[in-house]
């Protein structure tokens, strides 16, 4: 190697270290200073509090809205657990068959599985699924509400149905109309049937009402009387024992006297009689009807 290029050579090996040196030198005691300021620290401290509490608020408020939807949905679960309670009872006062409307149980479904193409979709507003599902609830409780008033209207009207007969057991032995007369043999009118039976057998009324008379009364022996509205009462007459008061609110079918032979009576049995606006009517008509 030439002195020339022993020149070069060593002042490049010099000279590198000493520039890499002064550079170091010059990072350390100028830039450094310019890249870690005092104020580009605290303006990080400020960026990171500021974040925190971002963070923190974000963190409160996530909880307040999960808190508010955990409310929303129990209070749905509530009105869910009334339509069921709901729905029972209807299906009780409707006679349904059992089992036909299980409220316990969920909805059967079922179908084969197709598959759909998945085109933009997006999943719906959490919030507003809750809200039409909330107006879903509230108008289906409405029109249960509205579907057991119309059944109890109609339940009522078919306890305050005149029909069926007014014993459990026996026969009838006597009907409406002209008849000879049990006593005097002579042809007279009888205003009402005749059901004869066991003496003590049960009494029942057949419809709901009030009990306007339940005591002797001529001709009669033991009377109850009950006035069921609409113009309509009915009387049972030769009881051993009457099993209700004057004021007593009577229903379908319940047990008011024992038969006996009180009054002009032959033997044990019920003598029945309608009455409709005040006059008396063949009470066939009335027994062998079941329903409205």
């Amino acid at each position: 190697m030439g002195g020339w290029a022993r020149a070069v050579v060593s002042a490049c090996l010099v000279g590198i270290p000493v520039s890499a040196a002064l550079f170091f030198k010059y990072f350390d005691s100028e830039s450094a200073p310019e890249l870690i300021s005092s104020d580009a620290t605290k303006f990080w401290v400020e960026a990171l509090s500021r974040q925190e509490t971002e963070v923190k608020t974000a963190k409160a408020e996530a909880e307040q809205k999960l808190s508010a939807l955990t409310l929303r949905v129990a209070e749905l679960q509530g009105r869910l657990m009334r339509l069921d309670a709901l729905g029972e009872r209807i299906t009780s006062m409707a006679n349904l068959d059992k089992g036909e409307f299980n409220f316990s149980d969920p909805p059967a479904v079922g179908g084969p599985e197709l598959s759909i193409e998945e085109v933009d979709y997006s999943p719906p507003d959490f919030r507003l699924v809750l809200n039409n599902l909330e107006t879903q609830i509230q108008d289906r409780q409405q029109q249960l509400e509205t579907l057991e008033e119309l059944l109890a209207n109609r339940k009522l009207l078919d306890d305050v149905f005149v029909a069926g007969r007014p014993i459990k057991k026996g026969w009838m032995s006597s009907r409406y109309g002209r008849r000879s007369d049990p006593f005097s043999g002579r042809v007279a009118w009888h205003a009402g049937v005749d059901f004869a039976g066991r003496e003590g057998a049960d009494i029942v009324a057949v419809a709901s009402g009030v009990v306007t008379w339940a005591d002797h009364r001529n001709g009669y022996g033991t009377l109850v009387e009950i006035n069921h509205g609409n113009g309509f009462k009915t009387r049972y007459g030769h009881c051993k024992d009457s099993l209700v008061k004057v004021g007593d609110v009577v229903k379908k079918g319940q047990v008011i006297a024992l038969m006996g032979t009180s009054g002009r009576s032959t033997g044990p049995h019920v003598h029945f009689e309608v009455y409709k606006n005040g006059r008396t009517v063949d009470p066939s008509a009335y027994i062998h009807r079941t329903s409205r």
